[in-house]
This record gives C-alpha cells, sequence and structure tokens, in this order.
C-alpha cells in the first residue's frame, strides 16, 4: 500500500470526560470509519483521539519528542545523555545516528492528521444538538490538523499535503500550498471557536484547545513562515489579521502574566518548598495545572496512568522531564535535590548563561531558570553513569522534581512530586513525571505583537513582571533577547533562529566551549556547524523507511545524503 507513510491507524475511541480522564480512558471497542463516528457522543470520542497523538511519542524511540528535538538543536543546549546516545549527540551536530532517527515524529503526526481529516469527513453526516456543539468540535480539529502539520513543516519541510482520509501517495508539497492549508485551518478555528474567557472555562476542559490558543498559533505560524521564507503574507493570511487577532487574545480573553515568573513551574510545589531552599526563601508557591495559571493558553496533558505495558501508555507520562534531568549514580538524588533523576539529555550550554548575565544581572529568570551545581548542589556528583556534555548546569523548568521525607531513625527517602498529589502512581522514577507541557503561554502574545507591531509594550510587561527597567524604543535584538530569556527551554529558541536566519552564526558559537565527557575535561568540536545549518536550512532527514514505502516519490531533504552523516 503505497500510502501507508500516513495511514497509519483507525480513530482511536477513548471516552472524553473530565480532566484527569481526559485522553486516559482505555480502548476498550474496536471502531472503524465504517460504524464510527455516527453520533455526537462519537464525534467527542473521535477528537479525543485526535487529542491523543499530541503526547504520543511514537512506537519505539520515545525520545523522538520535537520538545528534546528543539532543545538540543538550538544553541542552548548541548546533546548530553551518556556514550551511547547517539541521538543526542548526533542532533547536536546536525548529523545522523541512523537512516531512521526521526521515523516517529513522521508516522505520529501524519496519524493525527489522518484522525483529523476522518473526523472532518464525518461531521456533516452526524446529528449535534446544537451548531455551536458541531462548530466547537470542529474548531478543535481544525486546530489540531494544522498543529500537527505545522510540526512536520517546521521539522522536515516540504511535506505532503493530505486532507482526506482516502490513500494517496503525493508528493511533498511546497511550502507556500502547507501554510496556506495551515493558515486556512487555524482562521476556521477562531472563528468557530466560543470567544469563552479562560476565567469561565470549567476545569474539564483543561486541556482543549480555544479560540484563544488559535488566535496565537496563527501568529506564531504567521511569525515563522514569513520569517524563513520571507513573505509578506501566509496565503489570505495578512499581518494585519494576525495582530488584530492578537489584540483580540490581549484584551478579552482573561489570560494574563501571572504575578511570580518563579511559580510557574513545579519545583515551587508546596511539597519540594520546604527542603528546597531557593523556594523557601523566596516564598514560592507553584500555580499548579488546574485552572489557576491563567498564563497558560494551550498544554499537552500528561497523568499518573503511565504503565509500562505499551507505548502508548508510557507516553501518558511526561518524558521531557526525565530525558532533561541528570543522569544517576550512588548519591544522586540526594546531592541534586531537589531535581530527579533521568537520563542526562540537553544540559545547559554555559556561554548561554554567561550572556544571560552580562545582558541582564538582575535577571530573577535565570536562577529561575538554571540549576547551578555551583550554586544549589556543592555536593553534586560529575560524571554520573558516565555523563557527556557535562557543564554542571541543567534546566530546571522541565525536569523531574524530587520532594523528601524524613522519618525517625531512617535515611530520607526521594520521590518525585507527582507521588503526593496522585499517591497510586507508579513509584518507577521513569512513569511519574506528570507536568504539562505548556505549548503557548500569554508571554508569547505579548512578545509576538510587540514584534510584529515594532511596539515596546509587550516587551515590557513581561519585563516588569520579574522587576526588569523597560525599554524606551523597539529594537530587533531587544526582542529577541526577551524571548531567548522569557522562553529559556521551552522549545521555542531553534525555530527563532531559523526564522531570524541567524541559527548558523549561532550555533557556530557553541564550538570550542568547554565540558567534560565522561569526567574527561575537553571542549565541544563543532567546527563544521554552521555548514550543516546552511546545507540542511535547519530541516531534518525524511526517514528512509518513508521514502522506500513511497516508492521514491519521497524525495531526501537537501544537505542528508552522504556517508560523512553518520555520527
Amino acid at each position: 500500500m503505497k500510502a501507508r507513510y500516513y495511514i497509519l491507524s483507525a480513530l482511536a475511541t477513548v471516552i472524553l470526560s473530565g480532566c484527569n480522564a481526559f485522553l486516559d480512558s482505555d480502548n476498550l471497542t474496536k471502531k472503524d470509519n465504517s460504524n464510527f463516528p455516527k453520533t455526537e457522543e462519537d464525534a467527542a470520542q473521535s477528537l479525543t483521539g485526535c487529542y491523543a497523538m499530541l503526547r504520543d511519542e511514537g512506537d519505539s524511540k520515545i525520545n523522538q519528542n520535537l520538545m528534546i528535538i528543539s532543545e538540543i538543536l538550538s544553541d542552548d543546549r548541548f546533546g548530553g545523555g551518556g556514550p551511547d546516545d547517539r541521538y543526542a549527540q548526533a542532533l547536536d551536530h546536525l548529523k545522523k545516528s541512523d537512516n531512521n532517527m526521526f521515523d516517529d515524529v513522521w508516522s505520529v503526526n501524519y496519524k493525527g492528521i489522518y484522525r483529523c481529516n476522518m473526523l472532518l469527513e464525518s461531521l456533516g453526516n452526524i446529528t449535534f444538538n446544537s451548531v455551536d456543539d458541531k462548530n466547537e468540535i470542529e474548531g478543535e480539529t481544525r486546530f489540531l490538523r494544522a498543529f500537527y502539520y505545522f510540526n512536520l513543516c517546521k521539522t522536515f519541510g516540504n511535506v505532503p499535503l493530505i486532507v482526506t482520509s482516502q490513500s494517496k501517495n503525493p508528493a511533498q508539497a511546497p511550502a507556500d500550498s502547507l501554510y496556506k492549508q495551515i493558515g486556512t485551518d487555524l482562521q476556521k478555528a477562531v472563528s468557530l471557536l466560543p470567544a469563552t474567557k479562560i476565567t469561565d472555562i470549567q476545569p474539564a476542559r483543561l486541556g482543549h484547545v480555544t479560540k484563544w490558543a488559535a488566535e496565537g498559533m496563527l501568529a506564531r505560524v504567521f511569525l515563522f513562515y514569513t520569517g524563513y521564507y520571507q513573505k509578506e503574507s501566509m496565503g489570505t493570511v495578512t499581518k494585519s489579521e494576525v495582530v488584530t487577532d492578537l489584540n483580540d487574545c490581549i484584551t478579552k480573553s482573561g489570560h494574563r502574566l501571572m504575578p511570580d515568573f518563579r511559580d510557574l513551574w513545579p519545583y515551587s510545589n508546596q511539597y519540594t518548598k520546604s527542603d528546597y531552599p531557593y523556594s523557601k526563601d523566596n516564598d514560592l508557591s507553584w500555580y499548579g495545572e488546574d485552572g489557576t495559571n491563567q498564563e497558560t493558553m494551550f498544554a499537552i496533558k500528561y497523568s499518573p496512568k503511565a504503565t509500562w505495558d505499551s507505548p502508548s501508555n508510557v507516553a501518558r507520562n511526561n518524558q521531557v522531564d526525565l530525558f532533561f534531568s541528570p543522569r544517576e549514580t550512588d548519591g544522586s538524588v540526594q546531592n541534586n535535590f531537589p531535581l530527579g533523576i533521568g537520563w542526562g539529555f540537553g544540559t545547559v550550554n554555559p556561554k548561554m548563561m554567561n550572556e544571560w548575565k552580562s545582558a541582564e544581572p538582575n535577571d530573577i529568570r535565570i536562577k529561575a531558570s538554571i540549576f547551578d551545581t555551583s550554586d544549589e548542589a556543592p555536593n553534586y556528583v560529575w560524571g554520573a553513569d558516565k555523563q557527556m556534555n557535562e557543564t554542571g548546569l541543567w534546566q530546571k523548568k522541565y525536569a523531574a522534581i524530587n520532594v523528601k521525607t524524613v522519618s525517625a531513625g531512617a535515611d530520607p527517602v526521594y520521590e518525585n512530586y507527582s507521588r503526593r498529589i496522585y499517591p497510586s502512581i507508579d513509584t518507577d522514577y521513569q512513569l511519574n513525571n506528570t507536568q504539562d507541557i505548556v505549548v503557548m503561554r500569554f508571554a508569547d502574545v505579548l512578545l509576538m505583537y510587540s514584534e510584529l507591531t515594532q511596539t515596546v509594550d509587550g516587551i515590557n510587561q513581561v519585563r516588569t513582571r520579574v522587576g526588569l527597567k523597560p525599554i524606551s524604543s523597539y529594537s530587533d535584538n531587544a526582542l529577541r533577547n526577551e524571548r531567548r530569556w522569557e522562553f529559556a527551554f521551552e522549545g521555542m529558541r531553534w525555530y527563532d533562529l531559523l526564522r531570524w536566519h541567524i541559527a548558523d552564526t549561532a550555533l557556530a558559537e557553541q564550538n570550542g566551549v568547554s565540558m567534560q565527557n565522561n569526567l574527561e575535561q575537553t571542549t565541544m568540536d563543532m567546527p563544521d556547524i554552521a555548514t550543516r545549518v546552511k546545507d540542511t536550512g535547519g530541516f531534518l532527514p525524511i526517514p528512509q523507511t518513508q521514502i522506500d514505502l513511497s516508492n521514491g516519490v519521497l524525495k531526501q531533504n537537501a544537505g542528508w545524503t552522504g556517508d560523512n552523516l553518520l555520527y
């Protein structure tokens, strides 16, 4: 079957109910497009299947998560991991560990697109209780299809454009066509979704797409497309429309910057706070993920129901936190507190921290974002489990966070904070990270508005929140710095570098930076990284399995052929 590379499965059938159950019910019945969906309840179940692919990291390589990929590609992080983690280190050098290292990224996103296509095709045959109910499901589905396509386009460049569930084997579409479709879907989502303020959204709807998220995502896609491809508009989407939508979001959504930047992240949770001086001394209090945080606009929800039964069950756990935490060794749990243990990917580039301190020495976001072991972990064990690209710096926005329990006459017990929130969660540290991945927060809307209008209000709101002085006039450099510091380690930097056409020079500055490989003092060896960015355009290779399945219809991306690319 030629189209097997994108038609991968029928719609998942899981029950859509409350927040904790969202995406977590078991698939108890087998349904296909001959009998499903037929009712409004079926449509809601199908929509949940569309959402499920947001967190599904594939059936084999669970480190193929775009958050992990984009962070390692950026100039803020190194590959890390252990000596055998060639995937991470090859990615850091824009080279290959094998010819199919991104096959799950491709297949998972096309699976999400296929599910969205099937649901959109079925809506005309379903009787809904109201037009609003139908509009809401269609709006969410169109957003998700656009989101999956944007994932593919910013990862692989030109990809096949498929907006039907029918079996086809098309060639890669030009960027103009792909982004026109993404823009059309997001415009439609904005028009269909209700203008319900975030403060009025019920807890059971957390994790669902809103009109405001669609407006923000349209701006993000527009900025990437028009910047990277140097265009004035994106299909029918114009700059003025995007600005109008962002203004609508700013003035009507109810979203806002939360008062304390540090309380956005789980290390400030109440269970860790008493034993973590940084949280205790600053009287931090995590806003949590139950709707209190009005800055969150769209997040991928995780849950306490991860098991080893299947890859999809493992994906219920936030693997990003696991991969981005320090590697395990004797004494590492207590010495790294409050950080838990993991696989050691994405060590922080010290040059990035030094540049930040030089630019904004009083920025509270530095310590709020970076765990400097020389300051916070004086007994830190270097070379744990043969750690590579080690700098002594770890980010702490997305990491395993522990709590400490002390009982009389016993050694302290360290465990993930999620064990306090969900006592029945698995005790395995590889399965109990439940932190949501925030795809978009309100700070991004403010900074995108400043960038598009070349005004300072959005920038200054973000700066004021962290106690920094306002700037008097707009400049691209000020905007770019603010985005780098505000969204450090949130998966944004790589795509910003690409759309600003500065990725080659930014990544080249990693070469020669001091670090350790399994206790051996050395430097980052990346003399050809700028050339690799230019040769590839920043896009990753099409998996060879997909090229083979297409009978050669798919063509490999520029810069990814040759025998010298294996790392």
